[in-house]
């Protein structure tokens, strides 16, 4: 793990050679946070600390604040700013982001020994759905009844448009951070339809001279899927 002069930092285990106060025991207290969700903090055009929300939040506790240079919190899946609540020791910090970012549902796999009769242990959810007799008709027919036929059904679309829909997502989350920290900046509006048209090369020129910082995050969340 390395650290910027001024303070710029990579994810990773925090050490009392980068933010003196932060002891070890806390470290091991942001293990116990999602580590699915990374989060990004800004400082300015600056980017002060990137990962889980343990790590950044204790971070930007110690950092001064500055009146011309507020500190926005970004979660990279989405682009979208977030308030984490830094009252307090780092323990209470720790423990809301705990309780605000708690960790998600695993999916259980299918099992697959013979079983009994009965609803299978899934994590199934009951749902109503509203369809044409004949789609009932043809669901009933499949093998396993209709429940099985549809999560089939829905995991195959899931698999066909992955790929379009994290595409989707990348481009979205870009889009709403670049909108709140580069929304005031020289060929904004141009960049946009760029991302928008997936012309990587247009919008990679047109944002070139924009903070460093910035611009390679907003590349991060655009492309990091397809570098």
């Amino acid at each position: 793990m390395s650290s910027h002069p001024d303070g710029y930092f990579h994810p990773g285990i925090l050490t009392t050679a980068i933010y003196p106060g932060i002891k070890l025991t806390n470290v091991f207290n942001m293990a116990m946070i999602s580590m699915q969700k990374i989060f990004t903090a800004f400082q300015g055009p600056r980017r002060l600390a990137s990962g889980p929300a343990g790590e950044v939040a204790l971070v930007v506790k110690r950092v001064a604040p500055r009146p011309d240079e507020p500190i926005i919190i970004f979660e990279d899946a989405t682009g979208r700013s977030i308030d984490f609540d830094l009252r307090g020791g780092d323990r209470e910090v720790l423990a809301r982001l705990a309780k605000l970012i708690p960790p998600p549902v695993e999916e259980t796999a299918p099992p697959t020994e013979p079983r009994g009769r009965g609803r299978p242990k899934l994590g199934v959810v009951a749902r109503e759905v509203t369809l044409l007799p004949r789609h009932w008709e043809w669901l009933g027919a499949q093998p396993g009844g209709a429940s099985v036929a549809l999560r089939k059904l829905v995991d195959e679309a899931r698999r066909a448009s992955g790929d379009k829909d994290r595409e989707r997502q990348a481009r979205d989350a870009a889009y709403h951070f670049m909108s709140t920290m580069a929304g005031n900046l020289a060929q904004f509006e141009e960049a946009s339809r760029a991302l928008f048209a997936d012309d990587r090369r247009r919008f990679t020129g047109l944002i070139a001279d924009w903070p460093a910082d910035i611009r390679d995050h907003i590349v991060k969340l655009a492309y990091s899927d397809r570098a």
